[in-house]
């Protein structure tokens, strides 16, 4: 590691305090793209792993303009004011064109960003799927670590790759409008069957009553669904993140069903499960790297498009080609 970077140990007997900046420096480090930096955030994480699990994940999604940063300031602040350490991992949509994206949440969550208590980690979602940036649950790890009491991970918009977040959290949150037309139509089904509890938010002024009703709405909807753990019923509640109304009452049910789930011997269950698909993920993302790096690939990996988007080959010839080059050299 260069003079001018802290050494692995240094980072991680600062994140073990609780230090910020060394904790910042550590998510930079595990979401470089550089194979050094590879290696040593994996040594970072090996030593810090013991340190790692005690933490309430937490998964927030839901539609473009729902107020999910306005909800993450006001049910952070209610955590703090109960004495609890927060971080939020917010993820911000990456350009498509550009690749950049605009970082902006510590600025939409003013009062959470000045609170003593609380650490907020945004990330670029890069080209990754499922809302997440492509190194969340290693930040979310280096957060635990750190001591954090709770990880509110904050995904970028509902969509169908949007599960991918339920599947590194113990509770998945569901924001939605009140209002906004028929609520029922249009809502992905398999994001309502992984939700814990559907969260109406902007329950307040004008909206209360919409609110309600979408509420009750949900509540009918959730009893046509399978629910994820034979131990927990998904609720539907209502809840105003510029008001604060609900909240508490959210942060009761988050507690009742980490319980259930504990008292039911899934709670340690379902994260041993999640280590293994991460673990999958994992090599799903090291082969692909492996491929596009191959220089037998590489040298033809342009005509091969160039014929598929022409018509000229079929996309399975050309996987199948693409593949048996790397597949020579081994």
């Amino acid at each position: 590691m260069p003079s001018s970077l802290p050494t692995v140990t240094e980072l991680a007997d600062g994140i073990r305090r609780g230090d910020r900046m060394l904790l910042a420096r550590a998510i930079t480090l595990v979401e470089s793209s550089l194979p050094a930096h590879h290696t040593l955030a994996q040594e970072l994480l090996t030593e810090l792993l013991p340190e790692t699990g005690k933490a309430a994940r937490i998964g927030v999604t839901g539609v473009p303009g729902v107020g999910k940063s306005t909800f993450l300031d006001g049910f952070g602040m209610q955590l703090a004011a109960l004495g609890k350490r927060v971080a939020v991992l917010a993820v911000d949509p990456s350009s498509r064109l550009s690749g950049g994206s605009i970082l902006g949440d510590k600025a939409r969550m003013h009062r959470l960003a000045q609170e003593d208590l609380a650490f907020i980690r945004p990330s670029p979602s890069g080209t990754t799927l499922g809302g997440v940036a492509r190194r969340t649950r290693e930040s979310m790890l280096l957060c635990e670590a750190a001591g954090f009491d709770v990880i509110l991970i904050e995904t970028v918009g509902v969509g169908q790759s949007e599960t991918v977040v339920a599947d590194m959290v113990d509770f998945f949150l569901v924001l939605m409008l009140p209002g906004a037309g028929d609520e029922l139509q249009g809502i992905k089904k398999g994001i309502l069957e992984l939700a814990d509890v559907i969260a109406v938010n902007k329950a307040d002024g004008d909206n209360l009553d919409r609110a309600q009703r979408a509420q009750r709405d949900y509540a009918n909807a959730l009893h046509y669904l399978t629910p994820r753990n034979a131990c927990w019923k998904p609720k539907a509640v209502s809840l105003s993140g510029l008001t604060g109304s609900g909240l508490e009452e959210l942060w009761q049910v988050v507690e009742a069903h980490r319980r259930l789930l504990q008292e039911a011997g899934i709670f340690e269950s379902q994260r041993q499960a999640q280590m293994g698909r991460w673990m999958w993920s994992q090599i799903e993302e090291r082969l692909l790297s492996t491929f596009q790096a191959n220089p037998k690939v590489q040298a033809q990996l342009s005509d091969v498009e160039q014929a598929v988007t022409s018509g000229a080959m079929h996309p399975t010839a050309a996987a199948d080609l693409l593949l048996s080059l790397m597949n020579a050299q081994f």
